[in-house]
């Protein structure tokens, strides 16, 4: 890469090492970016690389590369280098702005010249301790305040973040961008009938089910779902996607003894490309979470073509939009109630369905790329003459 171009860098420790989540994430945005019509180029720095084919799909673009540490040493400590040693290659390859997509941000960014930008994705550690535990939160803490307070503008990915980062760590509201997630594009993508039994086939699962994705820990609340199925009809089953935790042996006994287990379907390891049609084949897409700094399988499902019931207290009715549904996370009768409503109105479900397609215009590609693009130009003035729409 030469020094005459514009180089901006990426965090992409996740997008490479993380399959879902902050993986998700941080692909999403570096693929935006490349899609744009722009004279930049994206470099991605990995401290060491695992087999990814969603990482990989990346360096299709001719815009986009993927760097390692120059020293082989650091390969052997990913952690410091990530923290500090950074720094040093992404001088030497010309990079201008560095962008922490997950949290935090190398030192001494700015002793090299280089602007620095991060995406801060939620501080529930703060808000929820009992979560957490303690050496977790204070690593936490440390990272995501100095990141913060270094950088030179923060992502925000929702405005319940930006308030929580304006609180927690006394920040500037200035200094912080609202700027949403997006979903993949398959999300939005006709999904053809063969698709949909052969994974119905693949999961064994049942004829009628609402459904929750996300890791099955305490904070996403899948005892609120699971008591929910109390109220509702035999046949109304529960399929929950995502990594089991000792949270969920510990739910799942407490189905036992309510005579639920039959009716509750726990995948683990969910191939990504089959989640549109498990979406398209649920009845209702259910998320109790106590607090989350956005929820993508809101508006993953919202693409899809199915409503939403989302729990109050947090950010999910920015990602939900007015026309889903939302109860309080600990209210498992008005979950179910709110669930039945939909099963009994066609007319409801068919409105929430098309608001839902049309709400989540705002979180399209194309926009997010967009925001992204004018943060930039704002710290590299030289940018905006890279950019095509603007």
């Amino acid at each position: 890469m030469g020094t005459e171009n514009i180089i901006i860098g990426f965090d992409a420790k996740r997008a490479n090492a993380n399959r879902t989540g902050l993986g998700n994430y941080s692909r999403f945005v570096i693929d935006a970016l490349a899609s744009a019509d722009s004279d930049i180029e994206w470099a991605m720095y990995i401290p060491r690389e695992k087999p990814n084919a969603e990482y990989k799909a990346l360096l299709n673009h001719k815009n986009v590369s993927s760097h390692l540490p120059q020293s082989k040493i650091w390969r052997t400590m990913a952690s410091l280098w990530r923290t500090m040693a950074i720094v040093g290659d992404l001088q030497k390859n010309g990079v201008m702005l560095f962008h922490g997509l997950s949290n935090e941000l190398p030192i001494g960014l700015s002793r090299k010249g280089i602007r620095g930008v991060v995406t801060i994705h939620d501080l529930i550690f703060l808000r929820y301790p009992r979560f957490y535990k303690l050496i977790d939160r204070k690593i936490y803490t440390w990272k995501f305040r100095r990141a913060c307070k270094y950088a030179d503008k923060i992502v925000a990915v929702s405005e319940c973040t930006k308030r929580d980062i304006v609180k927690f760590f006394g920040i500037d509201p200035d200094k912080i961008v609202v700027i949403y997630q997006g979903c993949d594009s398959m999300f939005s993508a006709s999904i053809e009938l063969a698709d949909c039994a052969r994974v119905k086939t693949t999961y064994t699962l049942p004829d009628k089910y609402i459904i929750t994705v996300g890791t099955l820990e305490e904070r996403k609340n899948l005892q609120s779902m699971v008591e929910a199925l109390v109220y509702l009809p035999a046949d109304v089953h529960l399929v929950a996607v995502g990594r089991a935790t000792p949270y969920t042996t510990k739910v799942m006994q407490e189905a036992g003894r309510l005579g639920l287990s039959s009716r509750i379907h726990l995948l683990h390891n969910v191939a990504y490309h089959d989640l549109p049609a498990l979406y398209k084949l649920a009845e209702v897409m259910v998320y109790p979470s106590y607090f989350e700094g956005f929820g993508i399988p809101i508006i993953e499902a919202m693409n899809v073509g199915v409503p939403v019931v989302a729990a109050t207290g947090s950010c999910l009715e920015e990602a939900g939009g007015p026309s889903s549904l939302y109860v309080s996370p600990d209210d498992s009768k008005a979950l179910a109630d709110a669930i039945l409503r939909i099963l009994d109105d066609s007319n409801l479900a068919s409105k929430m369905i098309a608001d839902g397609k049309e709400y989540v215009r705002r979180f399209s590609k194309e926009k997010i790329a967009e925001d992204l693009l004018n943060l930039y130009s704002s710290l590299l003035p030289r940018t905006r003459s890279c950019l095509k729409f603007s």
